[in-house]
């Protein structure tokens, strides 16, 4: 289960830490055969954004790796859940918002 939020990469700043983000990408596992590129931080190994072949001019950032509260507040309420048929069982979905069984509602 993944939460995160699409931006476009022209609205994107790294306000620091950008040097410290190393790459992998792969299309052996996506569904879709896209490439999806992952940016880690090297020092800790955290996932920070995903950007795909399939949605150029975008990223993902992870919702975590925002540290504003108001945001999580106000921008990055959920507007819709996406790869529904995919949900672990113990979550019943977000209440209210569109959702959808692939990226197709992006």
């Amino acid at each position: 289960m993944t939460t995160a939020f699409v931006v476009k990469d022209s609205a994107m700043t790294h306000v620091r830490g950008e040097d410290k983000l190393t790459q992998y990408a792969t299309s052996a596992t996506i569904a879709s055969g896209n490439t999806m590129t992952n940016f880690f931080c090297k020092v800790c190994g955290t996932l920070m954004y995903r950007r795909s072949s399939g949605f150029p001019g975008l990223s993902l950032p992870r919702v975590g790796t925002v540290d504003d509260l108001s945001l999580h507040n106000t921008k990055l309420k959920p507007r819709v859940e996406v790869w529904c048929k995919d949900r672990v069982a113990w979550f019943g979905g977000v209440e209210g918002i569109k959702q959808s069984q692939d990226q197709a509602a992006l």
